[in-house]
């Protein structure tokens, strides 16, 4: 059985009441989304409350909307967060995605979602997993179509996706009419022939050339690289 929780520098995760588990996906997101000097975040998806937390250790004046379709996990994200020195920050929602609306027509600084991600893949017999897994219940169109509404004009969306979903990805944001601003292949490790998944950071309006860069998040078998060990460092206990 998997550890029930996942400690880090500032809290602790606990996820056994989540069908998805705090892993790397997560932590790249939460630790690469430029959020510095944004007010209003929302974290589409939240799970366990990673992301929100994280976010919220990053900048101490952001106000994280966490939303979560899954009862079971959203009562974990709440419990995460109340035991978290982010408390106040961090307002956890028992929400559909599809169905949200923002209180006293709120406008998003920076739209954050590690989203479901397994388009077209078997359906999980396990519910629950299916629900966290699957983007049947929201589609990558969908998404970027709701997000529109909830976007202040400069705001920004960041998500980490497969990267064998480049192509379907670059597909959905240029129907959308968006602005591909900061993408970033992530590989496995420093050998790896191609990335295995990508961050992607989208704008509303040109913001310019896109800034593109490459990760390798090890160098050999848990040996981190050092962009790697920089980048998520003020998270991780042990390096």
């Amino acid at each position: 059985m998997s550890n029930p929780f996942f400690k880090f520098k500032q809290f602790t995760v606990r996820h056994d009441k989540c069908a998805m588990k705090v892993g790397t996906d997560g932590v790249l997101l939460g630790a690469w989304c430029d959020i510095s000097s944004n007010k209003y975040i929302l974290d589409v998806g939240t799970g366990s409350g990673l992301i929100a937390l994280m976010v919220a250790q990053r900048n101490s004046s952001a106000e994280i909307d966490a939303i979560e379709i899954d009862e079971m996990a959203c009562e974990q994200a709440k419990e995460n967060v109340q035991s978290s020195p982010f408390n106040k920050q961090i307002s956890v929602i028992h929400s559909d995605f599809n169905d949200f609306i923002p209180t006293s027509g709120k406008k998003y600084d920076h739209i954050v979602s590690n989203p479901p991600y397994f388009i077209n893949a078997l359906s999980c017999p396990d519910a629950q997993r299916n629900t966290a897994r699957h983007a049947n219940s929201l589609l990558l169109p969908s998404f970027l179509e709701k997000c529109r509404y909830l976007l202040a004009d400069n705001g920004r969306i960041s998500v980490v996706l497969p990267y064998d979903q480049k192509a379907y990805f670059l597909d959905a944001i240029k129907k959308n009419k968006y602005h591909l601003s900061r993408f970033e292949n992530v590989y496995p490790t420093i050998t790896s022939d191609k990335p295995k998944r990508f961050l992607a950071e989208l704008a509303l309006y040109h913001t310019g050339s896109t800034q593109i860069a490459d990760l390798y998040i090890e160098t050999n078998r848990l040996q981190y690289t050092e962009k790697y060990i920089s980048l998520t460092n003020a998270f991780y206990l042990k390096m």
